[in-house]
């Protein structure tokens, strides 16, 4: 993207993050009464990640994150995006807290606050305590209503002190990831219990959206994150504007619908009718649902792109979504997914900032008056030190002045975007892809577990301290 003409400021109020997730940096997977999630039964699975690599230790966020928040403070970040290890506050999915778990995020959030960074938490980033997933996990109803009493607990625990707060990040990515195409924890496959998982997801986001109100001041801020895709169609045939609409319902509407409108999108009835009639969804269940937000946090990453087929497309697809033999996109095996032009992440991911001012905008136009936040964006590259120990980063930091320069252009054009989370702080345990793929602006080295900012990391505090975005050169 060409340097803007005249430098790109944002508001005054506009704030600058830093998001991660707990299984990925915290480790201590035995201390405090943590039982297991379904990412450490997952991970410890021959076969599932990269290296049979596991969150064990990951970057060991538990025991350092006093050093953590400091090194965010002298970053200049204003806001942090962290998660809550449901297992480490209620380590069977059920009956009281553990106080030890509590106190850890106290600990943490009183520490933010100190240094004046704004905390936002996600109660759900994916781990699942595992005697839930025993008893049937997502697919099961049961488990929205132990979310519920889950979202309570934090509340009367963290609501005096957290003002943000994210019920659910990616539920796309938890049902057809962990339960459609098997790639992410449990490892499932299965597409009927995809589209159940979609559902109880959205049951659990509306009824611990009531909970949290119930148990916070009313000051509080409510939301939830969507990895909501840019689908774009290979041309303008009718049947590529078909196939785009089908990836849409199943990638977004199967989320917005529901939670934003109260209504699942009709297309995606029709559409998934081979694989279940959604007897599923019970009498007042999207009135439980379709709860009023606070604001919305939007993921993006790169766009995806779609033409109609005749079948299944033999090899592996180019949704960008991992490999696997069975599909996260139920009734949807004549769509083909390609490969968008241009440079790519070490993810394989096509760099694109028009995609996320598409989906700002398309948000706007969705959920007029709500207030947005991009609560993940980011870039993974082979980043290593060089001989001084410094670790430069140029590829991240064009990535983040193309992304942010899109996000300032959307807020010029009408859209209230109050925040940006940069995914991530630091490199961690990156899912199934265990450590190698380095997402952070914070380089960890993984033998001794030391922090060293990238270039990205100077260039992005520098653009929180003063609310304009850095030359791409000036690292």
């Amino acid at each position: 993207m060409p340097e803007p003409m005249t430098p790109v400021t944002f508001p005054p109020a506009f704030l600058w993050g830093a998001a991660t997730s707990a299984y990925q940096i915290e480790g201590a997977v035995r201390e405090g009464g943590r039982t297991p999630s379904i990412w450490d039964t997952f991970s410890h699975t021959p076969g599932r990640t990269a290296g049979g690599e596991h969150g064990d230790i990951a970057v060991d966020h538990y025991h350092r994150y006093r050093d953590d928040v400091a090194l965010m403070a002298d970053l200049g970040l204003t806001a942090y995006r962290f998660s809550v290890s449901w297992p480490r506050v209620q380590p069977t999915g059920r009956g009281p807290a553990v106080q030890v778990g509590l106190d850890f995020y106290r600990r943490l959030v009183d520490e933010l606050l100190a240094v004046g960074i704004k905390p936002a938490l996600t109660l759900y980033h994916w781990d699942l305590p595992q005697e839930l997933e025993d008893a049937g996990g997502w697919p099961e109803r049961d488990t929205a209503y132990r979310f519920a009493e889950y979202a309570q607990i934090m509340g009367e625990a963290l609501g005096d002190r957290v003002e943000q707060w994210i019920t659910l990040n990616e539920p796309w990515c938890s049902a057809f990831l962990g339960y459609g195409s098997g790639v992410h924890a449990p490892g499932r496959t299965d597409a009927a219990a995809s589209l159940k998982a979609a559902h109880h997801l959205n049951l659990a986001h509306g009824l611990a959206t009531s909970a949290l109100r119930a148990s916070m001041p009313a000051r509080n801020s409510v939301a939830v994150s969507l990895n909501s895709s840019v689908v774009r169609p290979a041309s303008q045939s009718p049947e590529d504007m078909a196939a785009a609409r089908k990836i849409d319902d199943l990638a977004n509407g199967v989320f917005h619908g529901p939670m934003l409108h109260g209504s699942y999108p009709q297309s995606l009835f029709e559409a998934t009718r081979s694989v279940t009639d959604w007897s599923f969804v019970q009498d007042g269940d999207l009135t439980l649902i379709h709860q009023p937000l606070d604001a919305l946090g939007l993921n993006y990453y790169t766009p995806t792109l779609v033409e109609a087929a005749e079948a299944a497309p033999a090899g592996p697809r180019a949704d960008g979504h991992g490999v696997s033999a069975y599909t996260p996109w139920p009734g949807a095996d004549d769509v083909a997914f390609l490969q968008t032009p241009g440079e790519r992440t070490e993810m394989g991911w096509t760099i694109d900032p028009t995609g996320l001012y598409d989906l700002i905008t398309r948000y706007t136009r969705e959920a007029p008056g709500l207030p947005l936040y991009v609560t993940e964006n980011g870039a993974a590259y082979d980043d290593k030190p060089d001989p001084e120990g410094n670790v430069h980063d140029p590829e991240r930091i064009a990535y983040l002045h193309g992304h942010l320069s899109a996000v300032r252009r959307a807020i010029a054009d009408g859209a209230d975007v109050r925040g940006y989370y940069l995914w991530s702080l630091m490199d961690n345990f990156e899912w199934a892809y265990g450590y190698e793929k380095r997402f952070g602006a914070v380089y960890v080295d993984y033998a001794t577990l030391e922090r060293t900012p990238k270039s990205s990391a100077r260039w992005y505090g520098e653009a929180a301290r003063t609310g304009v975005l850095p030359a791409v050169s000036e690292a």
